[in-house]
This record gives C-alpha cells, structure tokens and sequence, in this order.
C-alpha cells in the first residue's frame, strides 16, 4: 500500500519537479536574486512533502490510512500548492527567455572582475616575499634548476590554498634574471583562471613567447578563417613547431583542473623537448599539481605552501600596520588586538596584507571595535574585496555536489576540529551525499571529504598513521565568508552571543554557538538540523524536541553543555523525520530508549555513549535504515558503588529525600537514571549494552558499539554474523561463558567486511578464545583488553593488520613478539596495562618492517626496549609512559627515520644523557620530548647492579597462576577503569 501510494505522489509532482530543476538552471544563469530564492525555497518545500508523504504512508496501516483523512487532505493540498509555484516557475522563466544570452555575457564579466581583483592582490603581497620565503625560494630555485639525463621538459607545481603567495613567489623567481633569462631564451607568463579563453592564451602564449610580429603574422595568415576550431588548431600548430628546439620557460598561473593543463600540453607544447625546458604551474588543487607534474625518484616536483609561521606573520601584519615590535611591547592594548589579528588570518598573507593595511587607515582607539566587528567587515569592506574575492572564486569553482557540503561547515565554530566520521555521518542524514555505483554512502562521503581538503577548501587537523586526514578546521577568514554566503543562501544560521538582530528568516539548518538566539519571527517548521555548541536557548527559541522541529533530521547535541533528561528523549522520538541522533557523551540522564523509537524508520545514526542505557529495546530492530549504533553505557557508580559500601548506603537512605523535591532536578534525574542503569546491569562496571534478539535484521548496519557478550542472548550474538556491512564491531566479553564467547567467535568469522574489532575483557578477563578464529575478517584495526597469554598463533593470519593496541594481554614468550614482529602491513603497536611482561622487548633484524609507531605504557617489568640492526626501518615514533628502563633505550642509531621519542607521564630511563646524545647526532634529527622534572625522569646507570636483580625477583608474578598477587583492590578498581577507559577513548 505504502509502496502504491509514494508511486502516485511521484507521478504527480514528477514532471513539476523536473520543470523546477529547469527553471532553477535557467534563473541562476539571471542573477536576479529573488526569483532564485523562490526556485530553492521551492524545491526545499517539494523535498520536504515528499519526507512528510513517505514518513506518513510508510508508517499506516490500510485500516489507518483510511481513518486519518485529515493527513490525508492537508498533504494534498500541499502537493497542489507545489504544483502551483511550479508553474508559476515555469512561465516566469519563459516570459524571460529572451534575456539569457545576455545574462550569460553578465556572468562571464563577473568572473573575469573577480579575476582581475585576484591578480591585482598577488601583486600587493610583494612584502611576503621578504617574510618567511627565502626557504621556499630556494627550494623552487633548486627544482628548476635540477639537472636530469634525458633534458626533457619538467613540470613543477606550487600548490596551496589560495591567499598563501603562490602567484607571488613565482613571480619573484620569473623576474629575477639571474635565474630565469639568462638561462632560458624564451619565457612566458599565462594567467589560466577559472574561465579562460582558448583562443586568449594562445594569442598570449605566442606573443610572450616570441614576440607582437610573430602574432601579427599569424593572425594574418587566419584571416578568412572564422571556425574557432580552425584558429585553435593553427595556432597550436605554431607554437609547438616554433618550440620543439628551444629552452622555454612557461609559468601557468592559477590551473582550477586537469583538464586545462591537459588541453594546454597537447595543444600549445611538444610532446619531445630535450633542451631542459621547464613549466611551473600554481594551483589550488593537489590533485591537479599530482597529474601535472614530472614524476621522479629523485626529487619531488611539487611545492606545497603552508600558512606563514606566527612570528613571520606578526612581522608581515606590523608591516602593513605601520607599527613596530616595540609598539606592541609598550602596548598591551595593542599588543591583545595584533594578537588576535594573527590569529584570525591563520598565516594567510593575503589575509594579513589586506587586513593590516585596512587597519593603517583607521585611528588606533577604533582598533578594538574594528576588531571585534572584523566578521561584518568582510561582508562589505571594499577594502578587504580581495579576500572575498580568493574565496568566492574557489567556492564558484566547486562542483554542485560539493558546494551545499561546503556550506555546511559553517555550521560549526571558529578553530573547532571536525572528525571526518562525524561530518560524512551528517551529511549523509541530510541527504547531500549522492550515492555511486559500487560504493557506500560512507565511502562517497570521505571523497567528498578528501576533494575539498585536495581543493585548499578545508585544513587537515589530524592525520593518522595511514596519511589519512581524520580531522579538519576551517581558516577563520574562510569560515567567516562561508556563514556569510550560508545566511544569503538561507542553507545555515549560525546564532552566537552577540548577535542582536531579529531574524525574519527561513533558515534549514540552526546551530547555537551560545545560549542566545534572535531568531523572532523564523519559520521553525522548516528547520532540518539542529547543533548545539555550548548552553541550552533561554529565550526565543523552541527546545530542541519542540513539535514545531516537525521537519527535523539531525539532532546534533555532541557538544552540548547540558544534560538530556529521559522526558527530553520521549520527545525527541515523536520527530519521525530524525534520520541522526547524537548527544554528547556523558551529558544525559538517559536510561533506556523508548519503544517509540521503532516508529524512526528513516534513523541511520544512533550515537549515545557515556549514558546510562544499558539495553537496546527489540523495536529498535525496525529500524531498517541505522548504519551506525553508537551506545555505552557509564562504568562506575557516583551514587550506588557496591565497591563503596558505606557510600552506596548513605545514598541508599537518603533516596526517599533525593526523589523528592527538596533536592535539585538535577540530583534527582542523575540518582534515578544510575538506579535503573545499576538494576539493569545488576551492578556490573561493563560499558556494555545488551542487544535484542532481531539485530541481525539491520542489514544496513556498518558501526555497532558496545555490545555486552554477557548479558546478550546467545541467539542475538549470532545474529551479528549476519550483519553483512559490518566494517566495525565494539564488544564486552566480561563475566561472558565460554560458549557464548565461542558464539561470537563464529558470528566474526561471517563479517566478511569487518576492518575494525575491539574486545574488552578487561583486566581480570581473557581473549584466549580468539584462538578459535580460523579465518579472521580482513581486519585493519584490532583493540584487545584482555589475557592472551601463549595463544598468538592465530595473529599469523592477520596480515592486513594496520594498527594492533594491546592491554592487560600478559605476553611473555619470545615467540609473540616474533609473530607480532611479522606482520606485514603493521604501522601501529600500542601496548599498555602489563600487555607485555618481560624485562626486555626486542626489535631484532628484519621484524615489524612497517612499523611506525611504538606506544608502551604502564609496564611494570620492562626494563629495557632495543633495536638491533636493520628492525623497524620505517620507525617514527616512540611514546613511553609510566615505565622505569633501568636498562634504557638502546640503538636507536639503527632506527633512520626516526623523528620523535617522547618520555611522558611518570617515565624514567637509564643513561638519560647518553640518550641525549645519541639523539643529537642521529643523522635524521629526531627530537627528545622529555615531561616533568629531569631529575625524575634519569635513573642514572643502574642497569646490571645487584640491587636492581633482587628487586626483579621480588616483582609478583603476571601470569595466569599468579593472578592474585596483582589483582586490584577494590579502591583501586575505580582508578584502573578510569586510566582505560581513557586510552580507550583517546585512540578510537
């Protein structure tokens, strides 16, 4: 019937829709403002009956639909409505046909305006040239000038974001004599941009290169000849022909994508040159300068700018604003407002140049306003046109599918770090990822990601040991231009404290950066997504599980500063649009989820960690749409700690007093959400969530986290298996029988897709079982906590393995280590917790090749870490806390391409100086963190003497039969889990 139903609403409004895109292409090309925001607010309103039609249809009985003739009416009148404008649409369009070829000529002259501007403000930022580019000077000096065997042509990339001086420090090299005329006899500056003209560039190129009387005589010999195509091919056709013997230089500036540089190469240059020619290209692309340039083994043909370094920054503002550092030493005031300037342009030149020259012009007692108003400046300073302008171009160049995802990170706040997982999660839920031919949403998602980092759009934050960016920030001067186009847009509006004006506005997305909103008047009804950065809203503003949000579908209360309360989410789950849900971790009081969060059937994201869930109801297995179940539960009691007897009975007597209303509503939901989580979980410490049985049917299902083996059916846990898209699985097998562990062991082994497995059995528990797994996924991350003891044969099979954590694992044979050591594609060992118990870990010769980061902490036995020849070539980084190597750390002069060795928290080694020294003159020049006092963290040498042998002797044992001898008090429980859950956290 549902299926029926949604047919006949689409063939309705199919062909209106289609009239709509039409017309929405045609007005754009107008620039006439108001019609387009009728055409988008249109086709918003047509997404948003289809959502409200589906979700209704979808959800009814026959019995119901014919009941509910209310519903009924009002979406047909709504879908008639629709079918109005879209006319209207329509024959506005036509009425103003006649007009497109010159709105067109428009256009073209607005793109080459913005151009102009461009070029206009590389030549401004000469000054920068001066400022921290003597370095890169002369490292794009040493690629020219490379020499190689064959004398073909080389091509050479500057690439980067763009503001960073890439145009300017190219120039500077094209002027200069020495380096360039007098070593290349013909030479020639292009300007490409985003909208060049073919015939432009070839005339260019032919008269830069050889002069105004050889472009003279060609275009005399194409008189005649009007066919574009004819005058392309002719003047190619000479360009190549004159250079095939010659030594050229040819700067391309500002190349937007391949196919211009690829339609320069077959057109305008030989395809044999071996005079020793070179083209340097600038770009905001990487992917571009990657298909432009030379490959070679060599040397690297690609110059990627970063942000200037914060002094050369300060210097290059107090330049253009006509001060000293003198000034600034004698000026606190000042010295605050020059401060917060280089922060806000983020080493951009471009952004330093335009604003400190803006702040010349002004009386220094208006510094602190125009500071504070800098955001509104760059709206409409005609004096910061520029920066506008380098943005506006680079978001104009964007594809239609990147341009509502760029968009969409002004949503979040100034230097704010946003995880690629949590982005991709949302815009999935907002529908702006298109789905691909052989791909996942998710694996659309993080291309979408990687472009516009590739495209200078977004700044890599984090990058794992893979190379790949986890986290991104936005430039503060970027992001303030994006909420700008954003608000004219009517895409996001972003609310901070200080924002006064009422809003008369509809806005689809609304994100709190504070506890104040000026939203009177806005249209709520057609809100999609909500975030919350900071307080709750105090004033006009609906709560965020208001019925007015009847459209929404991402609640994002991450990084909320407020508790959700149980009465909060019963709300939240009558939105039966909601496609995302996530609340920050450990901000709820939220104890179960609700049976009418069956009736979400458009969910695909539930992130609810740190809570005080402990069961996932059955009706949540009709959720057919979830991809990812995020939800653990709280691991410790503040209130009914059975560890803690007299504390658990004083709160235990007061309970009547606490329910009551003599004690804060705060109190009183934290004290009855612990009750009912400690009665669930019949007051075990486990973060683990019990899983219905009828999981099995969520065949969309990629994330599952964190799955309590013990109290979960032995029928649920075999249904895991049967979740087909599984890439990554979080369990708890503590307390969990044998069988019930030899039951999961089964249910892995189907995961066809798992690339990441985590299993905490914790300090007490074993892993011993994962023997059993004959034939693992093709896991790339693997986290256990729990005994493992002899049993390692089974990591032989793991030969996809990238990053291996091990805690609690009580490893002591030789033989581990040496299965470890094999694994080929291991770049990430992180042992913590007594994961190994042996005085020394060996890297002998040809062992753990790929390994690149070394992470050991909190092992009680070690004494010593060494590196025998040719182990662990690859070798970056080696983080040591809370050890004592009385032995030291030994031969690291046989690790080359070590860059960090880092002694944190409580860490102590034998012969600190010796390592010092050994680190001085290691031939990569690697750095020596060293935390906390140098006196503590020098054991001197103490290596071999007696007293340090009788100590080892009296250390208790950490194997199986010694248990009890380390077996934590009942104090220190506490203290454990939490020193876990925090490694645990910190590397998921």
């Amino acid at each position: 019937m549902a299926g029926t139903a949604i047919s006949i609403a689409r063939s309705i409004l199919g062909s209106a829709i289609s009239k709509a895109a039409s017309a929405a292409a045609e007005e754009m090309s107008l620039l006439m403002g108001v019609w387009v925001e009728q055409v988008r607010s249109l086709s918003y309103d047509i997404e948003d009956c289809f959502d409200e039609f589906m979700v209704h249809v979808g959800s009814q009985s026959l019995s119901q639909l014919l009941m509910k003739l209310k519903d009924r009416h009002r979406i047909a009148v709504q879908i008639r409505n629709l079918k109005s404008r879209v006319e209207e649409v329509s024959s506005r369009n036509t009425r103003y046909n006649l007009i497109t070829t010159k709105a067109a000529n428009i256009d073209d002259e607005a793109h080459s305006y913005m151009e102009d501007v461009r070029s206009h403000s590389a030549r401004n930022i000469d000054e920068a040239e001066l400022v921290g580019f003597s370095n890169l000077k002369k490292e794009l000096l040493d690629m020219i000038n490379a020499q190689h065997s064959d004398g073909q042509a080389q091509v050479i990339c500057v690439v980067g974001m763009g503001g960073l001086g890439k145009t300017t420090l190219v120039r500077k090299i094209y002027e200069t004599k020495d380096a360039i005329e007098n070593n290349f006899a013909y030479c020639a500056w292009i300007t490409v941009s985003q909208s060049f003209s073919r015939i432009e560039v070839l005339q260019d190129m032919i008269r830069k290169l050889f002069g105004d009387d050889s472009l003279k005589a060609c275009l005399k010999k194409l008189e005649g000849k009007a066919t574009v195509h004819v005058q392309v091919d002719h003047l190619g056709k000479y360009l190549v022909e004159r250079l095939t013997e010659k030594r050229y230089f040819i700067v391309l500036d500002d190349v937007w994508n391949i196919d211009a540089w690829i339609w320069i190469r077959d057109i305008c240059l030989p395809s044999i040159n071996n005079r020793s020619s070179r083209i340097v290209i600038t770009t905001r692309d990487v992917s571009v300068a990657e298909a432009c340039t030379t490959k070679s083994a060599s040397m690297p043909f690609i110059l990627e700018l970063k942000p200037l370094e914060k002094e050369h920054s300060t210097d290059l503002l107090l330049r253009k604003m006509r001060k000293s550092k003198q000034d600034i030493e004698n000026d606190e005031n000042l010295m605050t407002i020059v401060t917060k300037l280089v922060a806000k342009c983020g080493g951009l030149p471009l952004a330093i140049v335009t604003i400190g020259a803006m702040f010349a012009t002004k009386r220094i007692s208006e510094w602190d306003k125009l500071c504070e108003q800098l955001p509104s400046e760059l709206e409409n300073n005609l004096s910061l046109e520029a920066i506008r302008t380098m943005v506006i171009l680079s978001y104009t160049h964007l594809p239609s599918y990147l341009k509502p995802c760029f968009l969409y990170l002004s949503i979040f706040p100034e230097d704010f770090k946003i995880r690629r997982s949590h982005l991709v999660d949302r815009w999935i839920a907002e529908g702006l990822i298109r789905a691909r031919v052989g791909m996942t949403l998710e694996d659309v998602g993080k291309r979408y990601f990687k472009e516009l980092i590739s495209r200078s759009m977004i700044q890599p934050s984090r990058v794992n040991i893979e190379g790949v960016v986890k986290c991104c920030r936005v430039h503060d001067i970027i992001r303030d231009i994006i909420v700008m186009l954003s608000r004219e847009e009517g895409f996001v509006y972003t609310s901070p404290d200080n924002v006064p004006s009422l809003m008369e506005e509809s806005f689809r997305h609304i994100a709190y950066h504070g506890n104040k909103i000026s939203t009177v008047g806005m249209d709520w009804c057609h809100v999609r997504s909500l975030t919350f950065f900071g307080k709750r809203p105090i004033e006009h503003a609906p709560s965020f599980c208001s019925p007015q949000l009847r459209m929404l579908r991402a609640l994002d209360l991450e990084n909320a500063d407020f508790k959700v309360t149980q009465k909060d989410l019963k709300r939240i789950v009558l939105l039966r649009h909601l496609k995302y849900i996530k609340i920050s971790h450990g901000r709820s009081y939220i104890y179960a989820l609700p049976r009418s969060i069956g009736k979400l059937h458009g969910l695909q994201v539930l992130d609810m960690r740190g809570g005080y869930i402990s069961t996932l109801p059955t009706q949540i297995c009709k959720l057919q749409s979830l991809r990812v179940i995020r939800c653990r539960s709280k691991e410790y009691y503040m209130n009914f700690d059975l560890d803690e007897p007299l504390e658990c009975l004083m709160c235990s007597l007061c309970l009547p007093m606490t329910l009551t209303s003599v004690c804060g509503s705060e109190m009183r939901n934290e004290v009855i959400a612990e009750l009912r989580m400690a009665y669930s979980k019949c007051w075990s410490n486990t973060e683990g969530v019990k899983v219905p049985r009828g999981i099995g049917n969520l065949k969309e299902l990629q994330t599952l986290e964190m799955v309590d083996i013990k109290r979960t059916s032995g029928k649920a846990i075999r249904e895991l298996g049967e979740l087909s898209k599984l890439r990554k699985l979080i369990v708890n097998t503590e307390g969990a029988t044998e069988k019930k562990c030899m039951t999961l062991c089964k249910a892995i082994q189907k995961l066809s897709f798992l690339c990441s497995l985590q299993i905490e059995a914790g300090y007490n528990g074993t892993v011993e079982w994962l023997d059993s797994v004959s034939s693992p996924p093709p896991l790339r991350t693997l986290v256990l906590s729990g005994r493992i003891g002899d049993k390692v044969e089974w990591f032989t099979n793991l030969t996809l393995l990238v990053k291996l954590r091990l805690y609690w694992s009580q490893l002591k044979e030789g033989k581990a280590v040496e299965i470890l050591g094999a694994l080929p594609n291991l770049m990430l060992l992180q042992l913590k917790f007594e994961a190994l118990v042996r005085m020394e870990f060996v890297f002998r010769q040809d062992a753990f090749l790929n390994l690149r980061q070394l992470d050991i902490s909190m092992m009680d036995k070690l004494r010593e870490i060494r590196f025998e020849q040719d182990a662990s070539p690859k070798m970056e980084t080696i983080e040591i806390e809370e050890c004592r190597l009385e032995l030291g750390i030994n031969g690291i002069k046989n690790l080359p391409n070590l860059k960090e060795i880092s002694l944190g928290n409580r860490s102590a080694v034998a012969r600190l100086g010796m390592l010092e020294e050994e680190v001085r003159t290691h031939p990569n020049q690697p750095v020596l963190r060293l935390t906390g006092d140098r006196s503590e963290l020098d054991l001197g040498d103490v290596g071999g003497s007696d007293e340090y042998f009788d100590a080892m002797e009296s250390l208790p044992d950490h194997d199986g039969e010694g248990a009890e001898s380390i077996t934590p008090s009942a104090s220190d429980k506490s203290v454990l889990r939490g020193r876990s859950s925090q490694y645990f956290l910190r590397n998921q």
